[in-house]
This record gives C-alpha cells, structure tokens and sequence, in this order.
C-alpha cells in the first residue's frame, strides 16, 4: 500500500494558503496535511523538522504590501533563503511548489522579489534534485480576501458593503483567476506533474475584465442583493463566483435572518418569500421538535433557508474557525437566512411543533457532482 503524500504550506493561514489547506482537508481528502505557523520562520529547528515531514512543500509565504517597499523586497528573499536553509538542513527532498506572480513582468518591487526568490529555487532545485514547480499566477479573487491588500476585488467588496465610495485609478483590463480554481491547479501540479522540474508555469487566467467592469457588476449586486433581495442573473461561473466573493464581506451577525414583508388582510396572509433573476431549485422540509438537519458546507452553491412555520435555530461556522454563528427564526415573522459558501450549517427544531422550512438553492441537486461536504458545526 502507497504511502500518502505528507503535504505542507508555508503561509497556510493567508487568502490564497488558507483556501488550499480546506480545500485539501475537508474536500480531497488525498493528502497527509503537515501544519505550518509562521513562526517556524524565526526558528530553523522548528523550520527544519516542518521540512522533513513534508514530500511536497507549497511556498506561499511572503508579503504583497507594505508601506516600505524595500521591506516586501527583503522579506520575500529571506522567507525563501530560510525556507531552502531549512531544506539543506534537513537533508531531504521535498517537491517545492512556488507561487509568484504576472508582477514578475512589470519591473516593481513584489515582482522583483517573487521572480529573484522563484529563480534561487529554481536553481537550488537543479543543483540538489528536487522536484520544481515554479507558478506565475495572475490576479487571484475569491471569498475572505483582504481588503487593500489580496485583490481589488476585496477592496471593492468591503467599500461597497460598507458604503464607501470605491475610486477608480487606472482603467485598465485586468487578468484574473478564482481562488478555487487555482487550488484545483495546485493540487493536479501534485498529481500528475510528471516533469522534475518546471521552471516556470503560467497559470492561466480565467477572466478578462476591465476595472470599471468589475465595479460595475458588483455595484449591481449591491443593489439587486442587498436593497432589493432579489438573486441577481449570474450567467457564467465567473459571476457566480464573484457574487460569492461578494456575499462574503456581509457582516452575518448584523445581517441576519432578515424579515419578510406579511401582506394581511381578511383572508390571511401573503408573503413573497424569494426574487430570482436566477434559476434553480425550490423545496420544503418539516422537522419534528428537537430534531437537527443539515451539519454540511457547500464550495459554490447559493442557498436560502426560509422558517414560515415553527421556531428554528440556524447555526453557522466558517470551515477552518470555531466561531459558532446563531440565528433564531420564528414563523410568526417569516424570515430567512443565506448560507456563504465554505460554512458548515444547520437547522434545528427548538420549538415544540413541527418547523416548516422551504429552502432555495441556485442549482438542482446533482449526485454526481453534489457539492456539499458534511462537517459538524
């Protein structure tokens, strides 16, 4: 029986190496993940003995932004100088992934450093026998990323939701690739490199868009999503996807569960539950009292919960975190929650009659690509 590859990444709690170490350990499942803090960096034993546990090593690690440029440059070169310290003193020979950047072509100062500490890898991995992947990765944008810093997209995000005025510097078109598309990269550069040494792959952008174009789409959301719960039309994956990195800077503790307007009268009551620009897939559960659902996460899916009957508790965790997010749902007050992608959730009874829930989500179910992964909240 093969051995599993024992797996590390440097920067593994970052935007792009978070996103790869919950992809691995809660959706592949392939990899023995060998956990990396930053603080093995200031200590070469402790750096040394991550290397040796590790067949393949992803060099995240690094610095996009700072107010001295000079620091991004030497901090980059030191984090790679250490990290190949580490690999010389443990005597071992792991694959290295690297990830630099389309900055290498535009003679700045991250540019700079990511090709120079691409380049001594490059050349260590030659001299000693090691496996190489040198990555040249375009603009990447996806949920959790940091404003002013990760992708404009985040900056844009968090001003939009935070209604602030987002300003356009330069116009231009701008290469860009989904977090979750670049993992999957990522993890086939494990599988199935066959070469020993690639010294330079450039990943390829998914989508071309320009900066006005960007804030245009996400201004719209703003508006469809938030003034006018309505799901706006999303018509290829690249929206979607940036309707998710959207939805993650709502603050979900203050957003939710949003109530629904109850038309009365001598009749009864009227209430619209859910506006789609959208298609999908619409269904209802009734749940006994005490009894909990769900208790999984989705990666991509769109998902409404809706109480119109009963007491509800929905309950929320971002994968990778052990903050626990509560809403109490009421049908007497019609309301719902929207689950983020990458948080595991449920729905419990905790009333004593039967809860009615409808639930929309933004595509039909399929059993075999069903995405949804359980994981205790």
């Amino acid at each position: 029986m093969d051995r599993v590859t024992r797996l590390g990444i440097t920067g593994q709690s970052g935007f792009i190496g978070s996103h790869l170490y919950n992809y691995l350990k809660y959706v592949n499942n392939n990899f023995e993940l060998i956990d990396f803090n930053n603080e093995y960096f200031e200590d070469l034993e402790k750096l040394s003995e991550f290397v040796s546990r590790c067949d393949v090593i992803i060099h995240l690690a690094g610095v996009n932004r700072h107010h001295e440029a000079d620091y991004i440059y030497s901090k980059n070169i030191e984090l790679t100088d250490k990290l190949l310290d580490a690999i010389n003193s443990s005597k071992t020979k792991p694959h290295i992934i690297f990830s630099s950047s389309t900055q290498e072509e535009k003679n700045n100062v991250y540019g700079n450093s990511k090709k120079e500490a691409r380049l001594k890898l490059f050349s260590f991995s030659k001299m000693n026998g090691n496996k190489f992947t040198g990555l040249i990765i375009p603009n990447v944008f996806g949920p959790f990323g940091k404003p002013y810093y990760n992708s404009v997209v985040a900056t844009f995000s968090h001003q939009i939701m935070n209604n602030e005025t987002p300003r356009i510097e330069i116009d231009s078109e701008m290469n860009l690739i989904y977090v979750g598309d670049l993992v999957k990269i990522i993890e086939n550069c494990i599988q199935n490199q066959k070469e020993q040494i690639i010294e330079n792959y450039r990943v390829p952008s998914r989508d071309v868009i320009t900066v006005s174009g960007l804030l245009k789409l996400l201004m719209s959301y703003y508006s469809n999503y938030i003034e006018n719960n309505t799901i706006p039309y999303l018509k290829n994956d690249f929206e979607l996807n940036l309707f998710n990195t959207f939805r993650s800077f709502i603050n979900y503790n203050s957003y939710f569960p949003r109530c629904l307007k109850v038309n009365s009268d001598n009749r009864g009551k009227f209430v619209e539950l859910i506006k789609l620009n959208i298609g999908g897939q619409v269904s209802f559960s009734t749940t006994n009292s005490g009894v909990t659902r769900g208790n999984h996460f989705h990666t991509r899916k769109i998902e409404r919960f809706m109480v119109i009957k009963g007491q509800a508790l929905i309950q929320m965790r971002k994968i990778g975190t052990s903050e626990v997010l509560n809403f109490e749902l009421n049908g007497e007050e019609p309301s719902y929650v929207d689950i983020p992608i990458w948080f595991t959730h449920n729905i419990k009874n905790i009333g004593e009659e039967e809860l009615i829930t409808m639930f929309w989500i933004n595509e039909p179910y399929d059993p075999n690509n069903p995405d949804t992964f359980f994981e205790i909240v």
